[in-house]
């Protein structure tokens, strides 16, 4: 073999090896908040899935804080390998609890979220600034078996509270196949909260009736995000609405 051939041996062998030695792309946890389901989430998935990662939109039960963010905690504990854990609305407070212990994760991404700090509930944050409406959107609760109440978005107000940027027929479909959540998720109090230790990301829009801007800027200033988007206009479902702009703070988040 001559010595440009065993040269390129060489180079070849040390290529191969740092592309075995690439660290593995990130496994994208995307978790829902209340008034939504996973579907919320195919914009973005499908977006992320062109891009090579592999995505898993969780069934968030919507029961309560400690028992929500147990079960994402197992979904986290079952991925080999490193995660991005991205939370909308209540989806953010799991996913701050959710990423505690698990050393897995890397980063978290809030998308018009909650990211309380410890002894907050969504319900503290959602009134802490002016400007939220969901109180009046709101259906009648239902009262469930073991004395507690689940609340949902009147369908008639739905797509104005939640998603005025969406088209009128898909938020119809969202409205309908929204999935409620208890009212002692709302009020329950966060533990220690995972973006003391871990980067954060935050996306929202400046037309969210949900949650105040003001809050949402609030949190993501004081989590001392690495980037901050603000989506004119958005409303709630910024993922929905505005896929791209998502997919791309997660893309940020997993490099």
């Amino acid at each position: 073999m001559s010595k440009f051939a065993a040269s390129l041996a060489v180079a070849g062998a040390l290529l191969s090896g740092n592309a075995v030695a690439q660290p593995a792309r990130p496994t994208i946890v995307l978790v829902h908040g209340a008034f939504a389901d996973s579907s919320s989430w195919n914009g973005v998935t499908k977006l992320l899935q062109s891009k090579g990662y592999r995505v898993i939109a969780a069934a968030n039960p919507l029961r309560s804080v400690s028992s929500d963010a147990a079960y994402v905690s197992d979904i986290v504990a079952s991925i080999d390998g490193p995660v991005v854990l991205v939370g909308h609305s209540y989806g953010g407070q799991v996913i701050t609890t959710a990423a505690n212990g698990r050393n897995n994760v890397k980063s978290l991404v809030y998308v018009a979220a909650f990211a309380p700090d410890e002894g907050e509930a969504a319900a503290d944050l959602a009134g802490k600034f002016p400007g939220g409406t969901l109180g009046k959107a709101l259906a009648a609760p239902v009262k469930l078996a073991d004395g507690g109440t689940e609340l949902s978005i009147d369908q008639v107000k739905f797509r104005d509270q939640f998603a005025h940027d969406v088209g009128a027929a898909d938020a119809a479909l969202m409205a309908a196949g929204q999935r409620p959540i208890t009212a002692a998720a709302l009020t329950e109090k966060s533990g220690k909260p995972a973006w003391k230790v871990l980067p954060s990301y935050f996306i929202y829009g400046d037309g969210d009736k949900n949650i105040p801007a003001k809050a949402l800027g609030f949190m993501a200033e004081r989590a001392g995000s690495k980037r901050t988007v603000v989506a004119e206009g958005a409303s709630h479902v910024v993922m929905v609405s505005q896929p791209q702009a998502v997919a791309g703070l997660i893309e940020e988040a997993a490099r």
